[in-house]
C-alpha cells in the first residue's frame, strides 16, 4: 500500500520531530501527558454558541465534561471520546475537534475526561465512557439537544471506548444512533501489514502501541475482552451503525480495516472512510492540511446523516 504522504502533512509531522520530542514510550507517564496536551491544544478552534465545563456522577468519582452547543435548536448529541492510548489526553487536547465536530454537524458535543491508565486501568475509562453516555442520553434535552439522536465518537483509543460503549449498549436501556470511529484501536498490537510498514512513523509507533496496551491492562489475558480489544468480539449484530475513517501512514490502520470487514460481514450498516495520504490524528491539524479539513467536512455530513 505505498503511497507518498500528503506534502502538508508531511510538513506537519516534520515541524512536530524539529522540537525533539521522544516517542511517548520513552517519556514517563507525568512528562508524556504535559506534552500531548501542549502539542494537540492548537488555539481557539472553531466558534460554537457556548463551551462550559461540568461534572457529572461516575462509577468511581465524578467524570469532567465539557459541552459544546453549536447555536441551532433542538440538536442531536454526539458523546466524543479523546485519544491518548487511555493514558494521556485531556478536554484541553480534544477541544479543537470537538469544537470542529459541534460546528460542523450542528451537535451537542459532549468531551469526556475519562479516567486513565495505568492509575485507573481497564474497565475504569470503559465505565467513565458508558456512564457519560447514559448521562448524555438522560439529560441532553436540559441543553436544549434531542435526547432521541445520541452518538458516539471518539480518536485512537477514543475510538476502542467508542466502539466498546456500543457494543454495551444493545444490553442497555440507551438508544444509540450512530458510532464514529476516527482511527480506532480495535485490538493489540499483531503482526498486521501496518504495524510492520508503518512501526516507526513518528506520531505512533509500534513500541507506542506496545507501551499503551502495557498501561492499559492489568491482566494480560484481559487481551481476550472484547470490550477492551473490540476486534475480538464474536458477533457485533445488532450494534450501532458505523462510520470508521483510517489513515494510510498509520500502524492502526489494519486495525480500522479489519473491523469494518467484521461489522459488515454481521450485517451492522458501515461507512469506511479511508485516507491513504494521510497520517494517524489528521483529524487534530485540519487548520494546516486540506485533506484533513475534507475529512472533517465529510464526518460531519455523516453524523448529520446518521444523527439529523
Amino acid at each position: 500500500m505505498s503511497q507518498q504522504m500528503d506534502p502538508q502533512m508531511e510538513t506537519v509531522i516534520d515541524e512536530i520531530e524539529e522540537m525533539g520530542l521522544p516517542n511517548w514510550h520513552a517519556m514517563s507517564i507525568q512528562c508524556a501527558r504535559r506534552i500531548e496536551d501542549d502539542v494537540f491544544s492548537r488555539g481557539e478552534g472553531a466558534t460554537v454558541k457556548s463551551v462550559r465545563d461540568f461534572e457529572i456522577e461516575g462509577k468511581g468519582r465524578p467524570i469532567p465534561i465539557r459541552v459544546y452547543h453549536p447555536g441551532v435548536e433542538n440538536p442531536p448529541t454526539l458523546v466524543f471520546y479523546h485519544g491518548g492510548g487511555w493514558t494521556l489526553g485531556t478536554l484541553d487536547s480534544a477541544d479543537n475537534i470537538c469544537r470542529e465536530l459541534a460546528s460542523r454537524s450542528d451537535c451537542l458535543v459532549i468531551s469526556v475526561d475519562y479516567r486513565l491508565a495505568p492509575d485507573h486501568p481497564f474497565p475504569a475509562a470503559l465505565n467513565d465512557a458508558f456512564s457519560a453516555l447514559t448521562w448524555a442520553a438522560n439529560h441532553a434535552n436540559e441543553f436544549g439537544a434531542d435526547p432521541d439522536r445520541v452518538g458516539v465518537a471518539g480518536t485512537s483509543a477514543g475510538g476502542n471506548l467508542a466502539a466498546a460503549v456500543a457494543l454495551r449498549t444493545r444490553e442497555a436501556d440507551v438508544s444509540l444512533g450512530g458510532q464514529f470511529l476516527l482511527y480506532p484501536i480495535t485490538d493489540v498490537v499483531r503482526g498486521t501489514e501496518s504495524y510492520t510498514e508503518h512501526a516507526d512513523e513518528p506520531l505512533l509507533t509500534r513500541r507506542d502501541m506496545e507501551w499503551f496496551w502495557e498501561q492499559y491492562l492489568e491482566d494480560p489475558v484481559q487481551k481476550y475482552n472484547p470490550l477492551a480489544a473490540v476486534g475480538r468480539v464474536a458477533d457485533p449484530s445488532g450494534v450501532a451503525s458505523a462510520v470508521v475513517l483510517t489513515a494510510g501512514f498509520d500502524v492502526l490502520r489494519d486495525d480500522g480495516f479489519e473491523y469494518v470487514q467484521k461489522l459488515l460481514e454481521n450485517d451492522v450498516p458501515t461507512t469506511h472512510e479511508h485516507y491513504p495520504t494521510l497520517a494517524h490524528g489528521f483529524l487534530s491539524v485540519t487548520d494546516s492540511v486540506d485533506e484533513a479539513n475534507e475529512a472533517m467536512n465529510q464526518l460531519a455530513d455523516h453524523i448529520q446523516s446518521q444523527l439529523g
